[in-house]
């Protein structure tokens, strides 16, 4: 194209011209980085770890203290919700636990410790900020990619290094050096943790690394079925604009086409404060999960699209009777092994077909008693029990079952 010609077409579009200056602009001021949430002075090096010379563990204290690294929460977090669970299970089972928040940008620890204390009311332990060494541990746990690296890099050698993992994170990105700085982390050598086949599959497929894989669990104290006099309807989406493995713009390219074959099925929108969308909706915003059960009962199927491990939502819709459409994927199979997921292609119209599949059987609310049953009695504890036991045969304990 000549400059003439890209000339009169910038002239013709203002949204191109808008478009091009956003890039400069990122480009310019390096706007992609402040997605990442490392600080690369904390980037490690699994061949230059693997050099050093083994360091003998600390003595185990009474009782053992744990140092559990994370990143800034935000209410309704499902990773750190199912993390916080393991705290708590671990601080059941006699172990003195801190939070350690990682945030590459020094933000206020007063806020994230706020939004702990609100969000998630019956977590007690400590929380504190990473300092430039984290000492005083028996042993470091490590949350995400992110937080890996500042174990190996901050974490005082003397302390048993773990790794809890819900995400083959790597996928997170495209091929390129935040995917390989992503993948690195399972080769430090910290004990590591795999939440559910999928993630211990994929770290063996991709890597031959071999971790200790715990079940994936289920909240079905705060997801069971309701009893109510208003039949079922529609279908609920749990959207995440910008979170690629969520599958945002390929679920409202389905949704868009279920509408059109079954109008009068509501939709109902969670999960982001405003969004826009080609079809009509009723949007609910972040949810307090008793009130997202409420939701789930009110509907016959609900769409969650996840593509680095299961996602904690199809079975906690199961839990309420809804239906869930997942993409289809050999090792999400593995974890979420229920004959009332309805699995489809990542394409539109296999998710759009799924979804009519659903809200047409003949009496949802029947079929629905049928589908709470099939994950009756399912919990965390036993993930849970998992993760104590690992924790206890690192730091030489005894292991004592968490209460439940």
């Amino acid at each position: 194209m000549t400059s003439r010609s890209l000339l009169r077409k910038l002239r013709k579009s203002p949204r191109l011209v808008m478009q091009l200056g956003v890039q400069r602009l990122a480009q310019r001021f390096g706007i992609a980085e402040l997605d990442v949430p490392l600080d690369l002075r904390d980037l490690a090096d699994s061949f230059a770890l693997a050099q050093q010379p083994a360091a003998t563990p600390r003595p185990v204290s009474d009782p053992p203290r744990i140092g559990w690294v994370v990143v800034p929460a935000g209410a309704g977090s499902g990773g750190h919700t199912t993390l916080f669970r393991m705290v708590r299970a671990a601080q059941e089972a006699g172990f003195e636990n801190t939070l350690l928040f990682y945030n590459r940008f020094q933000a206020d620890i007063d806020h994230y410790t706020e939004v702990v204390r609100t969000a998630w009311p019956w977590l007690t332990c400590e929380v504190a900020p990473v300092g430039d060494r984290i000492d005083g541990y028996d042993a470091l746990v490590a949350s995400s990619w992110a937080t890996a690296h500042v174990v190996a890099t901050r974490g005082a050698r003397d302390a048993r290094k773990l790794y809890f993992v819900q995400d083959y994170e790597p996928f997170f990105f495209p091929r390129g050096e935040n995917y390989a700085f992503a993948e690195d982390t399972y080769r430090f050598g910290f004990r590591t943790i795999s939440l559910g086949e999928m993630v211990h599959a994929t770290i063996l497929r991709e890597l031959g690394v071999l971790t200790d894989l715990v079940p994936y669990g289920a909240d079905t104290s705060t997801f069971h079925l309701q009893r109510s006099q208003r039949p079922r309807s529609g279908v609920v989406f749990y959207a995440r604009p910008g979170n690629e493995r969520r599958g945002y713009r390929l679920a409202v390219l389905a949704i868009e086409r279920f509408h059109r074959k079954h109008p009068d099925q509501p939709i109902h929108v969670y999960g982001t404060s405003d969004p826009v969308l080609p079809f009509p909706f009723v949007n609910h915003g972040t949810v307090a999960p008793a009130v997202l059960a409420t939701l789930y009962n009110s509907a016959i199927a609900g769409i969650s699209l996840s593509f680095t491990n299961v996602s904690l939502v199809p079975e906690e819709l199961l839990a309420c009777g809804a239906i869930p459409v997942v993409n289809e994927h050999p090792d999400a199979r593995a974890v979420l092994d229920n004959e009332h997921v309805q699995w489809a292609q990542a394409t539109p119209g296999a998710l759009a077909e799924a979804l009519s599949r659903a809200v047409s059987r003949a009496d949802p609310d029947a079929y629905a008693e049928e589908v709470a049953a099939s994950v009756q009695g399912r919990s965390w504890e036993p993930t849970e029990r998992a993760v104590v036991q690992i924790l206890s045969d690192e730091l030489g304990r005894e292991s004592v079952a968490p209460e439940g």
